[in-house]
């Protein structure tokens, strides 16, 4: 300005100006007067510095609850968990997976080493517990979870029995919950069934343990397929506004779900993993060489997978009656033993308790099976899945099977990509949305069993990966905002339930990695300090 107060410079140029500068600069440029200090805070430059600095494609708009763009570009920049601020190394083998308390005070993992530990969620996190599962003779723990109201664990792991046998076991410490379990019949060479059980377990006031088992459903899978990672997904709180969604970019991906409820002209999508020829195969193994008429290949899919889900697959009408269900979600297949199918069954209210009828009688023409409501196809080996806060969406980390493969032998599944495809399903509408989130990579063979544990936050989703890394993603704009650095691969990652800017990695080379956002970690080592100006952007990210 001159000595008269006028700018030399009008707001226009300044704006042109700034706008060639990256968002570092800009913040500085903001402290030399007040003129330039309210062009730096202008809610179009600060757009262009967002759609530029996060490469954000343009036709994805603002958070619908951000109050600007420079907030949001703050919130990106400074409230994500990638600072690195514990390592804990009290395991001595691959840590497997980490598990929250409800309340976020507490967490537990497990491990190769046979061991399931408890730690104390603090400032400073420490380890309160240690349980040692080699003398229940446990071969490892790989699983765990707390009850509702935190007061009980279950865990699970693998149980080595004798001559050399191994099978699956949880563990638990009290007994005053609902748990959903699975066990594996063998039917015949390649056939399997899956017996899921509701445990309504519960302690009377005469403190004497009271038990009662009974059968929720029974589930043929073919092909040696087996029901593996089930979660419950609760329908009342789908209605519940997702503002990262619902406002984000409304163009869906070709829908990857069997509409098993009309006929053969109702559209489905083709199976790129699948030709006509391996469809015919399939479907006279399953007929048992019964004569069939000639079917188009969608037609054709669509007969192979009714005769599998043995139900229908559209979405039920939403009524107060069904948004009392819960789903039941699982992974399963029905052209291989890997996983690569979704599968999707409504639990209603009266099925939840031990009273009323005997459960999983099966309908229809089978009486001995219970059918599928849904089965979601992803064409792929499926490593993991992790549900939104709210349940509502469904996350699959994925490695697909190339394009056009067919499966010959349902022992010999296709071979997978090494770039993992993180999908995402909303089960209120059953259908894909969004596009596939990628960054993270994974190695293992096909034929070999592995599993990548994901997470999802209010705002962000994180998984681990093979590649010896952790990934953040952002959950409106899809874009990978950080890379949690590990010395081998990265098994599980887990949120604070209470604050998203509070990250734990659990990785094969041993530790557990806690990782806080840059804003908390300005918080926690300087409480008393005041401030300064966009002290957030000087802090470094590791």
């Amino acid at each position: 300005m001159d000595d008269g107060g006028t700018p030399l410079l009008p707001d226009s140029l300044v704006y042109q100006i700034f706008l060639s500068l990256g968002p570092a600069d800009v913040l500085a440029a903001g402290l030399v007067c007040r003129q330039w200090q309210a062009v730096s805070r202008d809610e179009f430059l600060w757009r262009e510095q967002f759609y530029r600095y996060y490469q954000v494609a343009r036709d994805v708009p603002r958070h619908p609850v951000a109050t600007s763009w420079y907030e949001e570009f703050r919130r990106l920049y400074d409230m994500v968990p990638c600072v690195e601020v514990q390592t804990l190394r009290e395991h001595t083998d691959q840590v497997l997976h980490l598990s929250f308390s409800h309340s976020g005070y507490q967490f537990a993992s497990c491990s190769k080493d046979c061991t399931v530990k408890i730690w104390n969620n603090d400032l400073t996190i420490s380890l309160l517990h240690s349980a040692d599962m080699r003398p229940y003779n446990w071969s490892y723990t790989q699983f765990s979870q707390f009850n509702q109201d935190d007061s009980l664990l279950l865990a699970s792991g693998v149980f080595l029995g004798p001559h050399n046998s191994s099978s699956g076991e949880i563990a638990v410490i009290s007994l005053e919950t609902s748990l959903i379990s699975g066990n594996l019949h063998r039917i015949g060479d390649i056939t399997s069934c899956s017996v899921l059980w509701l445990n309504n377990a519960f302690q009377d006031v005469e403190s004497e343990n009271v038990n009662v088992v009974k059968r929720l459903f029974k589930i043929q899978n073919l092909n040696a397929s087996t029901i593996r990672t089930v979660m419950v997904a609760d329908c009342s709180r789908f209605d519940s506004p997702d503002l990262l969604l619902d406002a984000g970019d409304s163009a869906m991906s070709p829908c990857r779900v069997f509409d098993l409820g009309g006929d053969s002209s109702d559209e489905v999508e083709p199976a790129s993993a699948r030709t006509k020829e391996g469809l015919r195969r399939l479907l006279d193994s399953v007929l048992d060489g019964r004569a069939q008429p000639q079917l188009s290949e969608r037609a054709l899919e669509t007969r192979v997978a009714e005769l599998l889900a043995q139900g229908h697959t559209k979405p039920p009408e939403r009524s107060a009656a069904s948004a009392r269900n819960k789903y039941l979600i699982f992974t399963t297949g029905c052209l291989t033993y890997s996983p690569h199918q979704i599968g999707i069954k409504q639990i209603l209210p009266h099925q939840m308790t031990t009273a009323g009828p005997v459960l999983g009688e099966g309908r229809g023409s089978d009486a001995f099976f219970d059918a599928l409501d849904h089965v979601i196809d992803v064409h792929g080996h499926i490593i993991g899945m992790g549900l939104s806060p709210d349940n509502r969406y469904l996350y699959v980390n994925s490695r697909a099977w190339p394009s056009g493969s067919v499966v010959a032998d349902p022992m010999q599944p296709p071979p997978i990509a090494e770039e993992i495809d993180l999908l995402v399903f909303d089960l209120k509408t059953m259908r894909e949305v969004k596009r596939a989130l990628r960054a993270h990579r994974a190695y293992t063979p096909n034929d070999e069993c592995f599993f990548i544990f994901l997470d999802v936050s209010r705002d962000f989703v994180a998984s681990g990966a093979e590649d010896r890394h952790g990934y953040i993603w952002d959950r409106h704009y899809n874009i990978c905002l950080a890379k949690l650095r590990h010395e081998d691969v990265v098994n599980s990652v887990a949120f604070s339930p209470q604050e998203q800017e509070l990250l734990l990695t659990a990785s094969d080379d041993a530790t557990i990695k806690a990782w806080r956002s840059p804003r908390t970690v300005r918080i926690l080592q300087a409480p008393r300090l005041r401030p300064r100006p966009f002290s957030w952007f000087a802090s470094q990210r590791r």
